[in-house]
């Protein structure tokens, strides 16, 4: 399944210090969006940087150490939990994400005695290409807001800056050596940096105002709110379970083949399911967001082909640290969206190119009507996020729409179509 061997594989550990530097490449890639979440919402945004290194040491710890995933918050609860905040406040919101994560507790029980054998037939190659695309895709709209906005204002300085820290991300992927290549990442996001700070793009105010150390006001269930069960909210919280359940199957899939490994057998689905779940209940005890697996960080292990859970491990620890120290986690929340968004064009980019590989390595065959309806299906739904609302605070993203629509019908349409011509 690999094409390319990997500089560091799943065990692989590097030495301290180019394991520092590869650390905080992945700690960049996934702050940014694991503090906006919070911030949109009303949480703690240090609680949820506190929480995401948690959550990401207990999935490994889950796993037995052998899936290479980050855990940050997820964007899938957003508008439930902001108006959860409204109305029932911290208390609500937690018992919601503490809901959801049991819902991924019973999903791997199931799971765990009917066996995983149905993913092989549901996710053949023609369905899980297509979506590894739409995943990679989806999130095109996201990067570009970020890379061309400021302040809800189209800034043309922040486009140039995006596009040159992807062109030097890209340079340092390409024509650097040994280790700088390794940390292209890191090196783009920190020379897109300074371009932000000579154009004035960066805002030094919050770094200032910051302590130095600061312990996040943990907002402890039952302890820092009222001790009465939410049936609201934990009823508008639990079904979204299965949105992000879906989403971080994908992200499986891409390291699937990223990694030339089965991790829906070894360790198996469960395990990964009941770590994903895990996270979130911790991170809901706390105060902090919903928890899922992070496609940045896989966009970095694609460029770097660095798969060390031992790099993981460190960027998770390097997150908890940094949940206390108040100046270090503000500075990196001043690093503006022009860079963010130029660092995941490349990083989305890659994981969209992964499926397209799937294709290919397959053989998939497009002149064969079954497929090309099945991937154009997902594809367009998917890509354009074609989302089902049931209600104001149950609804399931275009990527779970085209996920289920794309195995109903390679479930359903014969294999055999072109002979029936």
């Amino acid at each position: 399944m690999k094409n390319e061997k990997p500089v560091l594989d799943i065990f692989d550990k590097p030495s301290f210090f180019k394991g520092i530097f590869l650390s905080m490449q992945h700690l960049f890639a996934m702050f940014g969006a694991t503090v906006l979440v919070p911030i949109l919402v009303g949480l703690n945004p240090g609680i949820a940087l506190f929480a995401s290194g948690v959550g990401t040491l207990l999935h490994l710890l889950i796993t037995k150490g052998q899936v290479p995933l980050y855990m940050g918050s997820s964007f899938a609860f957003i508008t439930v939990m902001a108006s959860l905040m409204k109305t029932a406040g911290y208390g609500g919101v937690s018992q919601g994400i503490i809901a959801v994560g049991v819902v991924y507790l019973i999903i791997a029980l199931v799971i765990h005695f009917i066996g995983y054998d149905w993913v092989d037939k549901a996710l053949p190659a023609i369905v899980v290409g297509p979506i590894v695309i739409a995943i990679g895709l989806s999130l095109a709209s996201s990067a570009a807001k970020q890379a061309t906005m400021v302040n809800n204002n189209y800034d043309v300085k922040s486009f140039a800056v995006a596009i040159a820290t992807l062109l030097l991300t890209i340079g340092f992927t390409i024509f650097g050596k040994g280790f700088i290549s390794q940390i292209a990442v890191l090196l783009g996001i920190v020379c897109g940096y300074i371009l932000s700070l000579l154009v004035g793009l960066v805002d030094f105010t919050p770094v200032m105002n910051a302590n130095w150390f600061q312990v996040p006001n943990f907002e402890v269930l039952f302890v820092n709110s009222h001790p009465s069960i939410n049936w609201g909210a934990i009823l508008g919280m639990a079904p979204i379970a299965f949105v992000t359940m879906t989403e971080h199957m994908g992200h499986i899939m891409v390291l699937n083949d990223l990694t030339g490994r089965n991790f829906f057998k070894k360790p198996g689905l469960d395990r990964t399911l009941v770590g994903d779940g895990a996270a979130s209940i911790v991170s809901g005890l706390v105060g902090g967001p919903a928890i899922t697996s992070y496609g940045e960080n896989i966009g970095v292990m694609a460029i770097t082909k660095i798969h060390s859970v031992y790099v993981l491990i460190g960027a998770a620890v390097f997150a908890i640290l940094f949940s206390f120290i108040g100046k270090l986690s503000a500075l990196i929340q001043s690093i503006p969206g022009s860079v963010l968004g130029g660092v995941s064009f490349l990083l989305f980019g890659v994981i969209a190119s992964s499926g397209l590989r799937i294709l290919v390595e397959n053989k998939t065959d497009f002149n064969n009507r079954r497929n090309l309806m099945i991937a154009s299906s997902i594809l367009v739904i998917g890509v354009g996020d074609a989302m089902l609302q049931l209600n104001p605070q149950l609804s399931f993203s275009g990527l779970t729409v085209a996920t289920v629509i794309g195995i109903a019908l390679n479930l359903v349409l014969p294999k055999d179509i072109e002979s029936k011509k």
